[in-house]
């Protein structure tokens, strides 16, 4: 039995008919399920012979007469979805760059009965520094929804394990780019003064774009987005006293 065979009959075993009664002339959770297995299939990318690269954050877009009717399921309905594309993945030899996460939202332009599904590889990233940290930073780095403050004398982008951010996408190199904090007229610790901010390639594979220009090193801003591989790097700064 395959991975939508087994996901239908979990469907049925936890809401029985009341599910399918409610949904007669509308959306079915099936077709959501076989066209998320579609969407991994048409954007799978090689990475080896025997392993492909493909989306795991999407966006199933769908009429309000149908996301209301979707709503008292929601969780459990993510939640098996969620478990027959992680299945479908493995006998496929697919590779998601993190976790898999899965959205409802209304497009007003759908009728009941349609949908259509958006999706994205989203890289996941890990750094060393807590919460604390960022909300003390007066700039930092925002990556897939995670943030990563920015202190004097800077810090390493990368895939590998000696980069002190560390994101899982196949595009950036074990040590990409790296970003440098300078703390001029500055007193005691670095704490007064101004910041200044640059990026710099460090002999990456596929190089950067910095605010959608290819260059090597560069000043940045608030503002201004690094992008390596498929992943783009916000700079965010949170005091004025940063010289752009």
């Amino acid at each position: 039995m395959g991975a939508l065979q087994r996901f239908e009959r979990r469907l049925e075993n936890l809401i029985s008919g009341v599910f399918a009664r409610a949904f007669r002339s509308a959306v079915q959770p099936v077709e959501i399920a076989a066209a998320l297995q579609r969407e991994v299939d048409n954007n799978a990318q090689i990475l080896s012979r025997d392993r492909r690269l493909v989306p795991n954050d999407f966006h199933v877009e769908l009429a309000r007469t149908d996301l209301d009717r979707l709503a008292p399921y929601d969780n459990a309905m993510a939640r098996d979805m969620t478990a027959s594309l992680t299945e479908y993945a493995q006998q496929q030899s697919y590779v998601f760059p993190g976790p898999v996460t899965i959205h409802y939202e209304t497009a007003d332009d759908l009728t009941t009965g349609r949908f259509r599904i958006r999706s994205e590889a989203k890289a996941s990233v890990t750094g060393e520094d807590n919460r604390t940290q960022v909300r003390a930073a007066r700039a930092y780095l925002e990556i897939n929804g995670t943030r990563h403050p920015l202190r004097p004398p800077g810090l390493v982008i990368g895939r590998g394990t000696e980069a002190h951010v560390r994101i899982n996408d196949p595009g950036v190199s074990r040590q990409h780019v790296e970003f440098n904090v300078v703390a001029t007229g500055a007193t005691g610790d670095g704490s007064d003064g101004h910041l200044r901010l640059q990026v710099r390639d460090l002999g990456s594979t596929n190089g950067m774009r910095v605010d959608g220009h290819k260059v090597t090193s560069v000043a940045v801003r608030d503002g201004s987005t690094v992008v390596i591989g498929k992943t783009t790097i916000t700079v965010v700064v949170t005091e004025e006293d940063v010289d752009v």
